[in-house]
């Protein structure tokens, strides 16, 4: 297992500095998952923008929720599944969907369903989705703008669930109660 180095403002590199006081004022600390980005600007500069831009996509925050959580969950995240599960709560998402999701079960309300269905599909297929796929995601009341959507959620979990993977992130201690592995889960 690797690590990375996990940098504060001090020791990033000088580009990075100005991205991690913006994570500070915005989170009330550093993120392990900036402070290790901060290691290549480019990098962090790039995962804060995918993060507004999904966070001001058309989704809500159980929708927001459904996409990163069954990316995180199915990209077997140690870090991004328990942080999600926090936020989830921040957002006052219902335990119960958190839960479905960190557990690979269905979700009750069936249009959360279809976008968990879809974002499964475009993951484990690489994005190759067939008619049947669109119809069934369509007729749940979803259209091309949220199939869009999935992917800009997507390349923001690509990202921090590979250097997550790569650098052994620690998860935050505010996280930590929340922590989770795969074969931990009730499937």
């Amino acid at each position: 297992m690797t690590t990375l180095k996990v940098h504060n403002i001090e020791t990033a590199p000088e580009e990075s500095k100005q991205l991690l006081e913006k994570s500070q004022k915005a989170y009330g600390m550093i993120p392990g998952l900036h402070g290790v980005l901060a290691g290549a600007p480019g990098a962090l500069e790039a995962y804060q923008t995918l993060h507004e831009l999904f966070v001001n996509s058309s989704f809500n925050n159980e929708e927001l929720t459904v996409v990163w959580q069954t990316i995180n969950v199915e990209h077997e995240c140690h870090y991004c599944v328990p942080a999600h599960t926090g936020i989830a709560k921040m957002m006052k998402v219902d335990d119960a969907i958190t839960e479905a999701l960190r557990n690979e079960t269905s979700l009750a309300n069936p249009k959360l369903e279809a976008l968990r269905t879809m974002t499964l599909t475009i993951v484990r297929n690489r994005g190759h989705v067939t008619p049947e796929n669109l119809t069934t995601f369509y007729a749940a009341g979803y259209g091309e703008r949220q199939l869009l959507e999935i992917i800009l959620g997507l390349s923001q979990k690509t990202i921090s669930n590979y250097v997550n993977h790569i650098a052994n992130t620690p998860v935050d201690e505010g996280f930590q109660k929340f922590a989770w592995t795969k074969e931990n889960e009730v499937s």
